[in-house]
């Protein structure tokens, strides 16, 4: 067993093992993210460009570095690459040094990797096609109750919520918080709600979290969504007249390629599905601008690194 003195003597060599292991996992993320949505395998096939169907070899598909060695263009078409590729891997890089730095050599520190990734495939998915996918969503309900029940059992994990009554209570009060305001925009507004994805992704936030982190996620993605989301919702309008008249002007050979297994367009414009509300009701999705996936999965990140201390530095004020 490795002394705390060792340990810090490998706690750089830790630091670059979990960026470049983030990086890998970042890179699956793209996948899943591109391929999800499609209903397709993130297993198989293996990675190719969907414009000339040419499979990526190993050493053209190392995070980050590949894509700037190929300029992010294809080697086999020469169209590019999108930039979305490389920032997922580096973004997901980084979470996990986070997570490492945060919670150090414990159980927690793989587990909050695997939600973190999570929350990246969510909050990506959400910006491009709209969608949070159950397949992050659903299982992590009951994955964070399991880590509670573990945290139960197992005494120093480092994991946040060691109750399981918690980590069942954070789900409920999560997914039922969403749910209540979702259908009091819908029926006294009359105007689309949240969604019933943002419903499942904050009970997951919640089963994690706890009851608290449920409350301390939503008000921190609120707060984001001001900040950061209002400028968006004021700008969408300008650039939906704008997008129309550069798609009279652009030819669609000139689309970034995505390299994944897929056989659609390689440009996947937002767009909301309005399957969730009546028609009949004089419900629409104009003006509907902003995902609320992304914010919360901020506000949900955002409490695990420094919820604990905040609440506990307010109540012993």
């Amino acid at each position: 067993m490795l002394h705390p003195q060792e340990l810090e003597q490998l706690h750089n060599f830790f630091i670059l093992t979990a960026f470049l292991f983030g990086a890998v996992v970042g890179s699956f993320a793209n996948v899943c993210i591109a391929r999800w949505p499609l209903g397709l395998s993130v297993i198989r096939p293996p990675s190719r460009c969907p414009r000339c169907k040419t499979y990526i070899a190993w050493y053209d598909n190392i995070p980050i570095l590949s894509w700037i060695a190929l300029r992010a263009k294809c080697r086999g078409c020469g169209l590019p690459i999108h930039w979305q590729y490389p920032l997922v891997e580096l973004i997901t890089g980084v979470l996990f040094v986070c997570v490492y730095l945060k919670f150090g050599i414990s159980i927690a520190t793989p587990i909050y990797m695997v939600f973190g990734v999570g929350l990246v495939i969510v909050t990506v998915q959400d910006v491009i096609d709209w969608t949070i996918p159950d397949e992050v969503s659903i299982p992590g309900i009951p994955l964070g109750i399991a880590a509670a029940v573990l945290a139960w059992w197992v005494p120093d994990t480092g994991l946040r919520v060691d109750q399981i009554w918690d980590a069942a209570l954070g789900a409920v009060v999560g997914g039922g918080i969403i749910l209540t305001m979702d259908r009091i925009t819908v029926w006294i507004l009359r105007k689309p709600g949240m969604g019933f994805g943002d419903v499942k992704l904050l009970a997951m936030l919640g089963a994690f979290l706890g009851w608290q982190g449920a409350f301390g996620t939503l008000m921190a993605a609120s707060w984001l969504a001001l900040i950061v989301g209002m400028p968006v919702v004021f700008l969408a309008p300008k650039f939906a007249s704008t997008k129309d008249d550069d798609a009279e002007t652009t030819d669609d050979d000139s689309d970034i390629v995505q390299t994944d297994d897929t056989d659609s367009e390689a440009t996947m414009e937002p767009e909301v599905r309005p399957s969730e509300y009546d028609e009949d009701d004089g419900i629409t999705v104009e003006g509907h601008y902003l995902p609320f996936g992304p914010f919360l999965a901020g506000g949900g990140m955002l409490f695990l690194f420094f919820g604990p201390e905040v609440l506990t530095w307010y109540f012993s004020r």
